[in-house]
């Protein structure tokens, strides 16, 4: 009778777990449970998280049927991307300015076709706050700064390890001014040029030798000097001058220009011309270099999302206005272009070497 009445309970009142099991300080180390495997770490645009087995991504030839990606919820995509091992430190920079560090393993493992877990229940981000960049500490060996781009057209680099920091609740990325956010985070070699792209349509390129390396809570300096009503919409290191930038804008146009067009000049300019905007074409949404042989992503506000080969998109000058990439519907406009870091056209995993 009671086992039956038990049942009756669980029945009508029984719920997932809602607690997590934590260990405690001591002596014993839950990692040394923990096997170093590979794994895939994915963010989403809306801050979802997950880590996969690599080896479920399983390897095909050309032809093959592919394997189904996440199940994202309308308007979401996969955003950021990379493979490491469960051992491995990661860094979580939010576009509030902070920083967290974690094991690759702390990321809750997930099927591959499941959505994950909001990154707020993984580190104590803000829930208003987005990812800005995931970097994994292994490429302390092969790139010495980390380069932090403002929507408000400030740049900052730093020692890569300046940011090797146990601190479960974050610490300070730079200082940031009011009302700016970071754009995105590169890791350089020191000796490379940055591409800032602005709503506007302006574009400088420099070296970032011209940005001296500060502390973790600088503000940084000035990238390019923007217009009151301006801002970044897209900071990217060049490391293939054969590679070319692509730009969307609000209404729907997009075109891809050679990046020998934007002319290597100093930091701290109002740049040159990227794409002559008009009111039918509308501001620049976002850019992104790309090569011959890349996707991408265009994202609408009223949750559509089309995928196509990046070399679909028409090839023209700076001084271009761009083709019809994207038909939008009487309201909407494009807010966000990505590349496509999760699958190829086969749904085939496309993950980074």
């Amino acid at each position: 009778i009671i086992a039956a009445e038990l049942g009756e309970i669980r029945e009508k009142f029984g719920d997932a777990r809602r607690t997590r099991l934590v260990p405690d300080e001591g002596e014993f180390d839950i990692e040394d449970l923990i096997a170093d495997e590979d794994l895939v770490i994915s963010v989403s645009r809306d801050s979802y998280v997950k880590s996969v087995p690599l080896d479920t991504y399983r390897r095909q030839g050309r032809g093959g049927r592919g394997v189904k990606g996440a199940a994202l919820k309308e308007g979401d995509i996969s955003e950021h991307l990379l493979t490491t091992t469960a051992h491995s430190y990661l860094l979580l920079f939010s576009n509030a300015g902070r920083v967290y560090r974690l094991k690759a393993h702390e990321i809750p493992k997930r099927d591959r076709i499941a959505r994950g877990t909001a990154v707020v229940n993984v580190v104590p981000m803000r829930p208003d706050d987005g990812v800005a960049a995931v970097i994994d500490t292994r490429d302390y060996e092969t790139y010495r700064y980390l380069l932090i781009a403002t929507k408000r057209g400030m740049v900052k680099k730093t020692l890569f390890r300046e940011y090797d920091s146990s601190r479960k609740e974050g610490i300070i990325a730079l200082n940031l001014k009011d009302s700016d956010e970071v754009v995105r985070v590169n890791p350089t070699s020191g000796n490379d040029d940055v591409l800032l792209i602005t709503k506007k349509g302006k574009a400088i390129r420099f070296s970032e030798k011209n940005v001296r390396p500060m502390g973790r809570t600088a503000t940084g300096v000035i990238g390019i000097r923007l217009d009151d009503d301006d801002e970044v919409v897209s900071c990217d290191v060049i490391t293939d001058e054969f590679a070319e930038l692509l730009i969307a804008t609000e209404l729907g146009y997009g075109k891809r220009t050679k990046l020998p067009a934007f002319p290597c000049k100093g930091r701290g300019g109002r740049g040159v011309i990227a794409a002559k905007l008009t009111r039918v074409r509308g501001p620049i949404v976002g850019a992104t270099i790309v090569g011959p042989d890349d996707e991408i992503f265009l994202i609408s506000d009223d949750g559509v999302v089309i995928r196509m080969r990046a070399d679909s998109i028409s090839r023209q000058g700076r001084l271009a206005t761009g083709v019809r990439v994207m038909n939008l519907s009487k309201k909407a406009r494009i807010s966000a272009v990505a590349p496509v870091v999760g699958e190829s056209d086969d749904g085939q995993a496309k993950l980074p070497t």
